[in-house]
């Protein structure tokens, strides 16, 4: 029954992506760990490759609308590819917890609802199709941008590598104010910038973690199906409502994430006091236990 739910749940990730062109992935991890009952990082890699997958399927009718800006995709992808391979290396590191990894997850989460809430209730409501136009951002901020918009790579890179989110609520802003290409190109270029971070994020995790890799490609295919879905259910349904809708849902998630490693995190306090010394000291800081009676 719960391998049915959760790749029921798959198909609803899949539709969301079609629907909104993003924020749908952040959900796989949740589904794998709270349903799915997989362990974090082993969640996290698989998350990765599904994500990957997606918005590489995603990218493809940009591609054929000449939405990819291939040579913004190769500067800020090098440094976001880079960001990702040490994200997930970093996440190998004895000292990240499952309780930290899935607690930064959380907070990811809770930036990219606030941001998705907030652009939808600036945008004004249009009738035409062509309602990414409509989108308001500001010009540039500068003329020549690529320093920074690598370092900001490296920064979204690393946090894909570490909890196994897309990031394209910060690419794609990254794309329009430091790339200086228009929002269309932005949305195409970076399902193909979050693909190749995937990959990326996944080399750093191979050999450290076992992959349930039936699960993975079930979930992967299931959640591709409903992005094509999504994508034909798009043209019926405004996206700024759906988008807002959408923001609340994510943070009632993040919500529920945050709540859930809070208790991991005091547990993990209360088994590192546990494992301190229990030696008695007295006030002069002499060992007592030594002199007290067996």
């Amino acid at each position: 029954m719960i391998w049915i739910i959760g790749h029921f749940l798959a198909v609803g990730i899949g539709v969301s992506l079609g629907l909104l062109g993003g924020g749908g992935s952040v959900l796989a991890l949740p589904v794998l760990v709270y349903v799915m009952g997989v362990a974090p990082k082993p969640a996290i890699a698989m998350t990765l490759i599904i994500v990957g997958t997606v918005s590489l399927l995603g990218s493809i009718p940009h591609a054929r609308r000449g939405n990819l800006n291939l040579k913004t995709a190769v500067i800020f992808g090098t440094a976001t590819m880079l960001g990702a391979y040490l994200g997930a290396r970093i996440a190998t590191l004895p000292f990240i917890t499952s309780a930290f990894q899935m607690t930064l997850f959380g907070l990811s989460m809770l930036i990219a609802a606030g941001l998705m809430i907030y652009r939808t209730s600036k945008s004004k409501p249009v009738s035409s199709q062509d309602e990414l136009d409509a989108i308001e951002y500001v010009k540039p901020v500068c003329k020549y941008c690529w320093l920074w918009l690598m370092t900001e790579g490296i920064a979204v890179g690393i946090l894909t590598g570490l909890v196994g989110v897309g990031g394209g609520f910060a690419i794609v802003p990254a794309l329009v104010l430091l790339g200086n290409i228009p929002m269309r190109q932005a949305i195409g270029t970076s399902l193909l910038i979050i693909a190749c971070n995937s990959v990326a994020g996944l080399l750093g995790y191979l050999g450290h973690i076992s992959l349930d890799w039936n699960l993975t490609v079930s979930f992967t295919f299931l959640a591709g199906c409903g992005t094509v879905i999504g994508a034909y259910l798009a043209q019926f349904i405004p996206a700024q409502q759906l988008q807002k809708s959408f923001g609340y849902f994510l943070l009632v998630v993040a919500t529920f994430v945050l709540v859930q490693n809070r208790d991991s995190l005091q547990g993990l306090k209360k088994s590192s006091a546990q494992q301190q010394p229990h030696n008695a000291l007295s006030a002069d800081g002499w060992d007592i236990s030594a002199v007290m009676p067996r």
